[in-house]
């Protein structure tokens, strides 16, 4: 993978809480809290998602293949063990793990990944047993079929919903968006199977000739935010865009986003990817970007220490290099703002913790885990 010369230094290795206005739009300075930026871990390789355990601990995923802890506050010094190979190269890599929802009785959790080689690569998610250090008893659960040979648009978001069933993003290899509309395969989809890898029954194509019966989802581009509220019941995703079009959906069974028979967006060389931005039978996202911000990571807040963002979505910008926070009313956008961008680097993932507090994580081969801890406002 290509290295990126941005650093984040911003807070130069210390531990700075200052507090700051918290906005770098002013659309919402009369109700956007005052906040400090605290580093929690540093020096990470290219971090790409994080993840709460119940003894207080996180587990932090770094795109090259390590999971790393981060234990009473501090980033131990030797990854997780027994991590399977992935394959590395450009936009592939580890992507996410994910605890089981008995993980306090079984100790599984879940990880999803790039694995293969140049010429044939996909999504696979594997199950393993944790004890804290090490992983052990992996079991392959799921393989994205067909195999490709770009090293890009995975997807690898995961979410469990409230009947134990796993949610899966499956990006559309870029040079194959034409397989998003097709049944017959897993690219450009959302994928829902349980905890050994099996296909639900009531999934919406089980039993369809021809189709794929893990599809929960289709038309879609590369989704790298994935979520389920269990106050609204709504799954939320988000997609990249081409040049612009970049999407927050509802994802609802058996639907079809539109991709790439609709979206908002051009392609790279300024062409039309399609005349159409609506169609008919195709949903239309909660809300489109463009010009793009390039979305990875999400959350939705759910706590008590920032009252103000209570329920409103919270977004990474790569390309934006901030957090893109959506102020959600009666399950409507109403209102967006832009925070963090005094960071000035990219920002990867996106997270709530059980504590209350947000947490970021920058992108980079010296990425970091940042806590937004309420402060004063100025």
């Amino acid at each position: 993978m290509a290295k990126r010369a941005r650093r984040m230094r911003a807070l130069a290795g210390a531990a700075i809480a200052v507090a700051l206005l918290g906005a770098s739009s002013g659309s919402y300075a009369q109700d956007t809290p005052g906040y400090n930026i605290v580093p929690v871990a540093e020096g990470l390789d290219h971090p790409w998602s994080l993840t709460f355990m119940p003894d207080g601990s996180m587990l932090v995923v770094e795109l090259s293949g390590h999971i790393r802890v981060v234990r009473d506050g501090e980033l131990t010094p030797d990854p997780v063990g027994g991590v399977p190979p992935v394959y590395f190269e450009s936009q592939g890599g580890l992507f996410d793990v994910l605890l089981d929802p008995d993980f306090e009785e079984n100790n599984f959790v879940y990880l999803s990944y790039a694995h293969g080689n140049p010429d044939n690569n996909g999504t696979r998610v594997t199950r393993a047993h944790f004890d804290g250090a090490t992983l052990s008893d992996l079991k392959v659960i799921f393989d994205a079929v067909p195999t490709k040979d770009t090293p890009v648009h995975y997807g690898g978001r995961m979410a469990f919903l409230p009947d134990d069933t796993l949610l899966v993003t499956v990006g559309d290899g870029f040079d194959y968006r034409e397989e998003a509309q097709k049944l017959d395969n897993h690219l450009g989809k959302v994928i829902r199977i349980d905890r050994n890898g099996n296909a639900p029954e009531d999934n919406p194509f089980a039993g369809q000739e021809g189709a794929r019966p893990e599809i929960w989802s289709y038309g879609h581009r590369n989704q790298q935010g994935l979520l389920y509220d269990d106050v609204s019941g709504r799954v939320y995703e988000h997609e990249h865009g081409a040049q612009g079009g970049d999407e927050i959906n509802i994802i609802e069974p058996g639907k079809n986003y539109g991709w790439p028979v609709i979206t908002w967006g051009i392609d790279y060389s300024g062409a039309r990817i399609s005349p159409y931005t609506e169609y008919e039978g195709m949903e239309q996202p909660l809300l489109h970007w463009t010009p793009s911000i390039a979305p990875a990571g999400f959350t939705l807040y759910r706590g008590n220490l920032f009252p103000q963002w209570e329920g409103d979505l919270f977004v990474g910008a790569l390309a934006g290099q901030h957090v893109r926070r959506v102020d959600m009313e009666n399950g409507d956008p109403v209102g967006q703002e832009e925070l963090f961008g005094e960071l000035g680097t990219r920002i990867r993932d996106v997270r709530t913790g059980p504590d209350g507090y947000l947490y970021v994580v920058t992108d980079g081969e010296d990425g970091s885990v940042l806590r937004i801890e309420p402060g004063k406002q100025s």
